[in-house]
């Protein structure tokens, strides 16, 4: 059982500060892989929450294997994020304040393969035809990279 799970058994639903990784992974095409999560129907990042003996690189290609099958060879630090922006309330009530690690990966191996019990789908998106039911975490994630990238600016709320 991992330590959130087991603070959860302490302090129930109450707002924990959830330190993660999440992995922004870019194949050849310049698309994006997302995730569609089961517990909110989202799609959003591979990523998840610090383990008591990992650092947050390590988090970071862990979670990437265990949610797509996917082996990063290579991460770069994307930025870190915090604040009221990354407070979530998962749909079983569980609060959270979030302090994320993004990660950048385009060298990667393996062949995608998803976890079921946190993932329905598997997929790579143009950054131009994002759907329009981001994770809410990942959301100002998502617009950071877009801000930053050569490609052409899409709207992630479906405007053009």
């Amino acid at each position: 059982m991992g330590y959130i799970m087991e603070l959860r058994k302490l302090v129930g639903t109450r707002p924990l500060i959830m330190v993660g990784a999440c992995v922004i992974l870019i194949n050849d095409h310049k698309e994006i892989l997302l995730q569609l999560r089961q517990d909110n129907n989202c799609w959003g990042l591979a990523g998840g929450s610090l383990e008591l003996d990992e650092n947050l690189e390590q988090t970071a290609k862990r979670e990437l294997f265990e949610e797509t099958g996917l082996t990063a060879n290579q991460l770069t630090l994307f930025n870190v994020y915090s604040g009221e922006d990354f407070y979530y309330k998962y749909p079983h009530g569980d609060e959270v304040y979030n302090v994320i690690s993004a990660y950048l990966c385009r060298n990667y191996t393996g062949v995608l393969k998803k976890e079921a019990k946190e993932v329905q789908e598997l997929k790579f998106f143009k950054l131009k035809q994002l759907p329009s039911n981001i994770n809410p975490p990942d959301l100002p994630i998502l617009h950071d990279y877009i801000r930053n990238t050569d490609e052409a600016t899409p709207h992630l709320d479906g405007r053009r």
